[in-house]
This record gives structure tokens, sequence and C-alpha cells, in this order.
């Protein structure tokens, strides 16, 4: 940890979901960085401990616990014990969700059991997460709410799509029903991002279709999204809610 930084998320409690890795890991070394206590929650209880090791090792605050997302119960538990660390919670970060080229695919194919637990994760997931943690944070300055939608939305024609489209519904609708107790909620909607999992599993004339879609020619990186989210959960989007921030490379752009 850089002691040189200047630490403006001091006593503050994070919480990220889907934390064990990826996006949710960058997101809470980046927290960490500046100050936070991370509460890393992933449904691999072991992947979310070892990331909050990881910000540990490095003089960061973090602690990881095991939980499912679309589990009501556990979800308040979580949440709770986030809250007893400063007083409450002040960035909530929603996710988790399920993606990759298996939840890309027609709807038919992959039947409605899978359907619905793709729904179940990234759509009821975020909403049960935003209901246990509101309570905690409730009036706190600066208080937060940064759900992760996906150009997918702004695209149609797939399962996946449509369920980060309601992410971003909810991000309004959230959006307006906490904002008199002081809690922002807006949304980060990535375009294709050249993380090492997505390199890996995207097939390469699905990664080129979408790239000769952007408006820019650089390949999307993962700290595009980290710098999204930071600007987000910062005094400087002190009036900002209710927004879907699209980091796309223009392959969304629209009106």
């Amino acid at each position: 940890m850089d002691k040189q930084t200047a630490q403006t998320r001091a006593n503050k409690t994070a919480v990220v979901t889907g934390g064990g890795r990826g996006f949710g890991k960058a997101f809470g070394h980046a927290l960490a960085r500046d100050g936070a206590h991370v509460v890393l929650v992933d449904i691999d209880g072991g992947a979310a401990e070892a990331a909050a090791a990881e910000i540990r090792a490095v003089g960061g605050a973090a602690t990881g616990l095991a939980g499912d997302v679309t589990n009501e119960a556990r979800m308040g538990e979580v949440m709770a014990q986030a809250a007893a660390i400063n007083g409450g919670i002040d960035i909530l970060i929603n996710n988790a969700g399920l993606h990759s080229d298996e939840y890309g695919q027609p709807i038919r194919k992959m039947g409605l059991a899978k359907v619905k637990r793709l729904f179940d994760v990234n759509v009821i997931g975020v909403v049960a997460c935003t209901l246990a943690a509101a309570p905690h944070m409730s009036g706190r300055a600066g208080a937060c709410i940064v759900n992760i939608s996906s150009s997918a939305a702004h695209m149609g024609g797939s399962a996946y799509g449509d369920s980060k489209l309601a992410v971003a519904a909810l991000t309004i609708t959230f959006a307006r029903e906490l904002g008199a107790e002081g809690i922002r909620v807006n949304a980060i909607s990535p375009g294709l991002m050249l993380t090492e999992t997505i390199a890996a599993e995207l097939p390469a004339a699905t990664k080129a279709r979408v790239k000769a879609m952007q408006l820019l020619g650089d390949d999307g990186k993962e700290e595009h999204i980290v710098d999204a989210l930071m600007f987000l959960t910062s005094p400087s989007a002190a009036f900002i809610t209710g927004e879907i921030l699209r980091v796309t490379g223009g392959m969304a752009a629209g009106v």
C-alpha cells in the first residue's frame, strides 16, 4: 500500500459482491488503497478470503465473506457484519453476476432453469443486496451504490443483455426510492473489457465483431471500469444519481 496516496475513504466501509475475482477483486483493491475497509462477498468464500488476504498483505483493510447474493437471509447477515466495522455501510458495489458465453446463448437453447438462475443472480441479487444494505447506509454522508450493468443491455438480443437492462432500470428505481435518505445509486455499463478471463473464454470472432462496433480503436481494460467506479463513489459525483455510465469505447453510443 502506497502510504503517500491520499486516503479519502478512511473510516468508510465498502461492500463488493462478486469480490473474489475479476472486476470485484479489482474494485476491492482500489477502494482499499483509498482507505476504505473493504468487505468482499463471494459465493466462493475461499476466493473472497484469498482476495481479502491479498489486500491485507499490501497494507489495506479487508474482510472476505461467503455468500450467495440470492439468499436474502445471508445477505442480511453479511450487511450487518459489514456495518459493525465502522458503524454502517458507505459504499455498496452490486457486481456479482453470471456472464460468459454460457449465458449469452439463445433463450431456447439455454432453457428455463438456466434463464431463471441468470435472472436470480443478475437481477434479484441486486434487489436483495440493496434492500439488505440500505438501512445501514441511510443518512451516512456520501453513501452510494454502484450497480454493474453491461453494454449488452443497450444492444438487445440476449437473455444476459435483458438481465443487465433490468439492472439499469433498477438503478433508476432505487435512485428514486433512496434519494431522500441521501443514498446515490448509479450504474456502470462496461463494453468489451479484455480481462484475462474474457480474453481466454470469448471466441475470437466475437471479440472482433464487438471491437468493430467501437468508435475508439483501443482495447477496453479493467482499469477503465475501476476508474469509473472510483469517480462514481467519490465526492466529485455528489450530485449524480440515477445514471448509467457507459464505458464502451463508443460501442453503445446513442441517445
